[in-house]
């Protein structure tokens, strides 16, 4: 008797990759079509939040900030996919996103109130399609997916994406929200920042796929996988996915690898789990130097505009930390107010109880 042919898809998926970490173009089709101006303001939204990671690092252990999560090394993947939307786009984060937050337009000092619990931090500006940064992990992949049913309902051209890291491929409801995405062919875009480790958890430990892209097929949308550490490959496919759903030819699954070259969050000690060797290979991979290099070359970008972003960067950071430590303190009351539009009676009995 012949056995049943059981298939693996062990094939590993080909990384996109355009720069090289040397600043050198590998893939000229697919590099993206970008003004010089262009490259200028992308080099400095990663120049500029790898100081402000910097700072907030340090105003977190001043007490200054509540929960914050480190985000050096993965600049590439945070400010190139949020470049390669429009501002019509909705963007649904983790708790790591607050730079495509800030670059998608939410006020600086709001992110540093949403970090310290205070509810202001939550208030989104009419004219910012944002979430805030969900703690529970993989939720954000249902809003995104709701919130693009919606605009196919309402045969909008705009697309949400969702992000998360390698651990929130995991979960279940990061299956969930690509099966429904992909049975009704939903203009969103799910982006995985794999950086290896769901804050202690190796990726070889937590799942057997080869990869997060070959997650794709179980539901017949597309998977592609790329190199997190260089920007014009992460800008090029979200580009590209972002075409796709405009045209109604539905979601995509992009896996970046990355890595993270700070601590899980500012309670974490990486080296219980990190090689020194490990952290010296990726470092070699600086998404930052990279582009660096590049424009050097192209005569767009000195060591001197680096520092002059960094204390550009170091003031506004210090100005938008004090206007959130002005910010009046939260009240009981005011917290029931923000909850409706109209307060209901037993609420307001609540709120002259407090009062």
């Amino acid at each position: 008797m012949s056995k049943v042919p059981y298939e693996v898809y062990t094939e590993d998926v080909e990384t996109l990759s355009v720069l090289s970490p040397d600043g050198e173009v590998i893939n000229k089709d697919l590099l993206p079509d970008l003004t010089d101006d262009q490259l200028k303001e992308i080099m400095y939204r990663m120049v500029f939040t790898r100081t402000w990671d910097d700072r907030a690092v340090n105003l977190g252990r001043q007490g200054r900030l509540g929960f914050y999560a480190p985000v050096s090394g993965q600049e590439a993947t945070m400010v190139g996919s949020e470049y390669a939307l429009e501002k019509s786009d909705f963007i649904c984060p983790g708790y790591r996103d607050i730079p495509q937050l800030v670059w998608h337009g939410l006020p600086l000092y709001q992110a540093f109130l949403y970090s310290r619990g205070h509810q202001h931090g939550g208030e989104i500006p009419a004219d910012v399609n944002v979430l805030m940064p969900q703690i529970i992990i993989g939720a954000q992949i249902l809003h995104a997916t709701g919130i693009a049913m919606g605009f196919k309902l309402k045969k909008e051209k705009s697309v949400a994406i969702a992000y998360t890291g390698d651990g929130g491929s995991s979960e279940g409801d990061f299956y969930e929200g690509l099966n429904f995405a992909g049975s009704f062919k939903l203009p969103v875009i799910f982006f995985v920042q794999n950086n290896g480790y769901a804050i202690t958890t190796p990726f070889a430990k937590q799942t057997a796929a080869k990869s997060i892209a070959h997650k794709a097929v179980a539901v017949g949308i597309p998977g592609i996988k790329v190199d997190g550490m260089d920007i014009f490959a992460v800008i090029r496919a979200v580009q590209d996915a972002a075409k796709r759903a405009r045209d109604g030819e539905g979601a995509t699954l992009i896996e970046a690898v990355t890595y993270r070259f700070r601590p899980h969050s500012l309670s974490d000690d990486a080296s219980k789990y990190r090689s020194k060797e490990e952290e010296g290979q990726w470092n070699e991979k600086d998404p930052i130097a990279r582009l660096a290099k590049y424009l050097e070359k192209k005569g767009l970008w000195t060591d001197e505009d680096t520092q002059r972003v960094r204390d550009e960067a170091k003031a506004t950071v210090n100005e938008q930390i004090k206007k959130a430590e002005q910010t009046a303190k939260m009240t009981i009351p005011g917290l029931i107010d923000s909850m409706f539009e109209t307060t209901p009676q037993h609420l307001e009995e609540q709120k002259a109880d407090f009062e």
